[in-house]
């Protein structure tokens, strides 16, 4: 792979790493919610599940998916149903505080929770496959596919932490502005309207064309 391909994969590879979706607004709302830390590494799921969808799509199995709409349609409904539950959850979760604030408040969600999350979230997504089956062909090199392919994968992996840093920094950034058990309720109502939203977009994501 040329340095000039390889440059211009990276903007465009980050454009679709910071694109708002379900997993980086889960790092915004576990950073909100637990700290930057817990999210970042919670996220170690969702980048667990990326690359076993960037293995799926490197073999071709990816364009399996495409063509076969009952296996888009159950895994899309499924991930669409766990979206809407995290949502419900969120509509109804109290609004974190701090330790000192309330020492007897309830323990947070394991970590091992927390992850299994971020992984569910992440496969539930059938159109997550379809981007690395669409997007880095267009950067592979023929004559070196497997190399070129392993590049761009972990450069893509690479790219995700960096966005799950910003998005659960961010989340943070906001929990202080909240500043406020009332304003953290909102933002919980907020949040989950939001993983609801994204269910429901994501149930009624169409197949694309084989």
């Amino acid at each position: 792979m040329t340095l000039s391909t390889y440059l211009l994969f990276l903007p465009a590879c980050f454009a679709i790493n910071m694109a708002f979706g379900p997993n980086n607004l889960l790092s915004v709302t576990n950073g909100a919610r637990h700290g930057v830390s817990p999210a970042v590494i919670a996220a170690g799921g969702r980048l667990a599940a990326f690359a076993i969808m960037i293995a799926i799509a490197g073999l071709g199995m990816g364009a399996v998916l495409v063509a076969s709409e009952l296996a888009f349609d159950v895994i899309k409904y499924i991930g669409a149903a766990y979206l809407v539950w995290i949502g419900i959850r969120l509509l109804r979760a109290p609004a974190p505080v701090a330790e000192s604030q309330a020492p007897d408040a309830a323990a947070p969600p394991s970590m091992r929770s927390l992850v299994r999350q971020e992984f569910t979230v992440a496969a539930g997504n059938p159109k997550a496959i379809l981007v690395f089956t669409a997007f880095f062909p267009q950067f592979v090199v023929p004559g070196a596919y497997a190399a070129s392919y392993l590049l761009l994968g972990v450069t893509f992996l690479l790219l995700e932490v960096v966005a799950i840093a910003l998005y659960a920094m961010l989340g943070a950034r906001m929990r202080r502005l909240a500043n406020g058990s009332r304003a953290m309720r909102w933002f919980n109502k907020v949040s989950g309207s939001m993983m609801i939203g994204f269910g429901l977009i994501l149930a009624f994501t169409r197949r694309p064309a084989a």
